[in-house]
């Protein structure tokens, strides 16, 4: 199963639903789909979604996936890396309505430059990345969560030890 979340901003992401149910329709994609659509106004016609969902029923959707397509949220991303499943991330456009600015662009860039998630553009053709992140070798992602609160916990232990 794909699951497709698109976060919850309050703007629409039409452009990505519209894509996935033009494959169903050509048959480039014959596998269930579930969408977390958002805030979007289009409603996809050959698949599954829900507006929104609980933070346990998005996570319990990713975990189920076998794929992940996703807006370029870190916390969805990294959920999708926790989870060890291919991720392929299209960020919101500020062109399209999609977001207020392109910073997801540039998060997109960083997490496919690591080899963590294959990034979808304009030009790109989605249908070709489903079948590449099937196959793909993606690097995995290590939490460096411990290390920077070990950082902070000896930095404080220096000052307390200066003070005393």
């Amino acid at each position: 199963m794909i699951y497709v979340a698109v976060g919850t901003q309050k703007f629409p992401f039409n452009r990505l639903l519209q894509k996935l149910d033009q494959y169903i329709e050509e048959g480039l994609i014959d596998e269930p789909i579930f969408a977390q659509v958002g805030s979007s106004t289009y409603k996809p016609k050959h698949y599954q979604y829900k507006d929104f969902l609980t933070k346990e029923k998005f996570t319990e959707y990713v975990e189920q996936c076998d794929l992940l397509i996703t807006h370029s949220g870190v916390a969805t991303i990294m959920l999708g890396l926790k989870c060890k499943k291919p991720v392929i991330v299209i960020p919101r456009l500020t062109k399209h309505g999609e977001h207020v600015d392109d910073h997801q662009v540039q998060i997109a860039e960083t997490f496919a430059e690591k080899n963590y998630v294959l990034q979808c553009g304009e030009e790109d053709n989605l249908a070709d990345l489903i079948v590449e992140a099937r196959k793909h070798h993606f690097d995995h992602y290590v939490s460096q969560k411990q290390q920077v609160v070990d950082t902070v916990r000896n930095y404080l232990n220096t000052i307390e030890e200066k003070k005393g």
